[in-house]
């Protein structure tokens, strides 16, 4: 029988704890280690580095990483897979072997090429989300360090266990459930107590990075090294999973997962057991990410204290519309927010304070510079009392915006360059399902009617949010079956909209995931044009999970509430 596959994660974005992989090499026994390092923002980042430079594009801080671990990595027989190459694989490859001749250590190196598409005319970037099976190829060409641009982020996981097990396009359900295992490592120590709705359980001050002990049907245990700090339970497990997801189907290109049949169990002390997950043929096109930079934006951050809160953020409006009108030079977008942090007879200043935020953008780098921040320095002495402003109005900076084309998996060409420099071009999939909507599971039975009180949601929910290009999602997940008979009924679409007013204008869409305990909510454009544009006070939905999570709801007595955390 084959034996199970260690796989471990150390890097969930570009400037994650740049410790982790030492940590994750001596920490405990390891097969594979991986490190995401992209993200949609991480592209235009490396896009507009490869201007300046073109042997540039890659994540340089893995190549640093790596010069104090390549050797560690070889002693100990782990290898290395990861994305790190960004826009360009072939250069961040070559770096590696420079770095393992200097050094003599006997590594071979493979990389994966074919993610980048025809950019458009005024964009900086055109990649497409290739899958795992070039890295199944290198590695079965006996590769030690595996580099690749644009995949999946479960692709770090499926490329190695297919590697392994021998999978091949076929094995959808061997397949799902790495992919399952993949989404829940690919975002470092969220999966081990990291921005956890109930971090008040356990002590996460420093969370370990999580690892799967990955078996031969794609069923997994999710893990960490022992000894580590933070905790793996169902609760950090499914909190991960709900993350950046949508409806049932979770597509990719080597397979599409079932979210609707993963089981998950406790398998003793931070070990969590994933299985029954079901596998489909994945969609016939490819995702392709474009970043460009949509223009430039500056922000000015005033700062009202006392009384007449709502005076004075008049004055201030009305004087800096004027001062724009005189100058001739109106941005295309102006936005203000009053954000009221203060408090009546407060005993520091600071809680006594208020601020109010404008945000301008434009296509002309001249309309949110000069003209804005002078506007704002000039009426440092002539409006309302007690003015300044958080720091000095700069110049402005260009913003980027994400989107997202789809291409058919047939038109791009994913190719293997294996360690002895051949290249090996990679099939597309094959078979191909269109996707189409899971039909919403039964609800259970509402609980019934008896005395209720006023909490907030998250005494008794978790929930995780996070962003698609412009659209967020909120996962939102409970821990006993009775909290789940009273969420599936309670938590609505029209009650969410409720609860979170700012969604109220836009396209909301439910997903019920009974197994898990589940409400999946996708809230389209709430993100605008994506986390570059910075359209939104918290540009990647991080925190409106949270912001549910402190409203307050009718809740049965019955249910017992989580008592408020204290440090």
């Amino acid at each position: 029988m084959t034996r199970p596959l260690r796989i471990g994660n150390a890097s969930g974005f570009y400037g994650d704890r740049f410790d982790a992989v030492r940590d994750m090499l001596t920490d405990g026994p390891l097969d594979v280690l991986t490190g995401d390092y992209l993200a949609e923002l991480t592209l235009l980042i490396l896009g507009r580095s490869r201007l300046k430079d073109p042997k540039r594009g890659y994540a340089s801080t893995f190549l640093r990483q790596l010069e104090e671990n390549l050797g560690l990595a070889h002693e100990r027989g782990v290898k290395i897979v990861t994305n790190a190459g960004g826009l360009n694989p072939a250069g961040l490859a070559d770096a590696v072997r420079e770095l393992a001749d200097r050094t003599g250590i006997p590594v071979r190196v493979a990389h994966v090429e074919g993610d980048g598409r025809p950019v458009p005319d005024g964009c900086l970037t055109a990649n497409a989300y290739l899958g795992g099976a070039g890295i199944t190829a290198c590695l079965r060409a006996g590769a030690d360090v595996v580099v690749t641009g644009r995949v999946t982020d479960a692709a770090l996981v499926t490329g190695p266990a297919a590697a392994h097990f021998g999978w091949g396009p076929g094995d959808h359900d061997a397949l799902a459930g790495a992919v399952v295992a993949g989404h829940v490592l690919e975002c470092g120590t969220q999966a081990t107590g990291g921005n956890y709705a109930f971090f008040g359980d356990h002590d996460v001050r420093r969370p370990g990075f999580p690892l799967a002990e990955i078996h031969a049907d794609g069923s997994s245990v999710i893990t960490k090294h022992e000894g580590t700090g933070g905790v793996v339970d169902i609760g950090t497990v499914t909190a991960q999973l709900l993350y950046e997801t949508g409806g049932a189907r979770y597509a990719g290109p080597d397979v599409t997962a079932r979210l609707d049949t993963v089981r998950l169990t406790q398998d003793g002390p931070d070990r969590v057991r994933i299985e029954g997950v079901r596998g489909e043929a994945p969609p016939p096109t490819l995702k392709v990410g474009i970043n460009r930079l949509g223009g430039w934006r500056n922000e000015v951050v005033f700062v009202l204290t006392g009384l007449d809160i709502d005076a004075k953020s008049r004055l201030v409006r009305d004087q800096f519309a004027d001062a724009l009108d005189r100058a001739g030079s109106k941005p295309a977008e102006v936005r203000w927010e009053l954000v009221r942090t203060d408090r009546a007879d407060a005993d520091t200043e600071e809680t006594a304070s208020a601020l109010l935020r404008l945000v301008v953008r434009d296509p002309d780098a001249e309309a949110v510079g000069r003209a804005v921040s002078g506007a704002a320095v000039e009426l440092a002495l002539g409006s309302y009392p007690g003015f300044h402003v958080t720091a000095p109005p700069g110049k402005g900076a260009p913003y980027g915006v994400f989107e997202a084309a789809y291409v058919p998996a047939g038109e791009v060409e994913h190719v293997a360059v294996l360690p002895d420099g051949s290249r090996e071009a990679v099939p597309a999939a094959g078979a191909y399902r269109e996707l189409d909507a899971v039909a919403e599971p039964p609800l259970p039975e509402p609980l019934p009617a008896g005395p209720t009180r006023a909490v907030p949601l998250g005494r008794l929910a978790g929930a995780r949010s996070g962003d698609k290009g412009g659209d967020a999602n909120v996962g939102v997940w409970v821990r006993s079956d009775d909290a789940w008979r009273w969420l599936a009924h309670e938590l609505t679409v029209a009650r969410f909209r409720e609860l979170l007013p700012e969604t109220a204008g836009l396209t909301v869409v439910r997903h019920v995931l009974p197994r898990l305990r589940a409400l999946n909510f996708v809230v389209h454009g709430l993100l605008g044009e994506g986390v570059a544009a910075q359209a939104r006070f918290d540009p990647q939905a991080k925190a409106l999970g949270e912001w549910l999570r402190s409203r307050h709801v009718t809740v049965p007595v019955q249910l017992p509430a989580d008592p408020e955390v204290h440090p």
